[in-house]
């Protein structure tokens, strides 16, 4: 006989979850945790060893509460299986009988198809140590087994709750790769914006020295283009790399951002407007009188006058 039941329990729409003699609380909070990642919040127990309600599976639970609270006890299985129209067995064992297998994604979409049909279903889990008994499985319908590496088949039970937990949900989505949240949508830049980054690339390049030798310039720009039209980029990070390209361009080491305007850099500059600055800085500073005078003032500091 169950110790606590809910007939009006909202959860009634989904699969319950049935752990056989579970073991330890705090696999059971494990178990009450992965549900509610995915939705799923009646948790049926058949004789827990320590007993119920459990300190350990609460905290387990990591604030799945609401699945603690509405945890439903029961003496045998034959019990927690009653009021339920179909219930998948999993288990990693070959088992003789005639029971379809079905894989954890078909079988999600099973339950899904038999909760249209306002069926109720439940999904049943053994013990930590060895799973389920011959006679415990041939109380459910169908077998549920996951495609594991056979000379490590077991799983803990909170791993297994956690995959059906995550089948269940998933087939119910219209677009099954769907996810809660998704990257930015960003319009793909246009081949004008495109175009226009290679020749911004192409002239910073050019201007380095880059192209060496020069003849194996076209297949280096070629190999250049191949790279950056693979990717199919999108406006905004076209942006950001000719930022980026534009930076190195303008600064260097010997002309660092902060030493004024990075027009002020020589190798930016005409070579006639470049020749004319180099005149201009070496041309020596005036006198009082207005003239040139290359001879240091007597007296001044760091002479031999001092």
């Amino acid at each position: 006989m169950p110790v606590t039941k809910d007939p009006d329990n909202a959860s009634a729409a989904c699969p319950a979850i049935i752990l056989v003699e579970p073991q330890l609380g705090e696999n059971i909070g494990m178990v009450a945790r992965a549900m509610a990642n995915f939705g799923l919040s009646e948790l049926r127990l058949v004789n827990p060893r320590d007993g119920w309600p459990s300190e350990k599976a609460r905290a387990a639970a990591s604030r799945a509460d609401h699945v603690i609270d509405a945890v439903t006890v029961f003496d045998d299985l034959a019990s927690a299986l009653a009021d339920l129209n179909f219930v998948f067995a999993t288990t990693a064992r070959q088992r003789d009988g005639f029971k379809a297998v079905r894989g954890p994604v078909e079988a999600g979409r099973v339950l899904r198809a038999r909760h249209g049909m306002g069926q109720r279903t439940g999904i049943l889990f053994g013990r930590e140590r060895f799973g389920l008994y011959n006679d415990e499985v041939g109380l459910a319908d169908e077998i549920v087994t996951f495609p594991v590496d056979p000379d490590f088949s077991s799983l803990n039970i909170a791993q297994a709750a956690l995959l059906m937990s995550y089948e269940w949900m998933k087939s119910g989505l219209e677009d099954e790769t769907k996810t809660n949240f998704a990257g930015p949508d960003m319009k793909p830049a246009s081949k004008e914006e495109l175009h226009g980054l290679f020749a911004y690339l192409e002239g910073a390049l050019e201007a380095r020295g880059y192209f060496r030798p020069a003849p194996k310039k076209p297949k280096m720009v070629d190999n250049l283009r191949a790279v950056l039209t693979r990717a199919g980029f999108a406006e905004p990070e076209l942006k950001v790399l000719r930022g980026m390209i534009s930076s190195l361009d303008r600064f260097s080491p010997a002309m660092p951002r902060g030493d004024g305007s990075p027009g002020d850099d020589p190798r930016r500059l005409p070579a006639a407007a470049a020749r004319a600055r180099k005149a201009d800085v070496d041309r020596p500073a005036p006198d009082a009188n207005g003239g040139d005078n290359d001879t240091p003032p007597l007296g001044g500091k760091g002479t031999d006058n001092d």
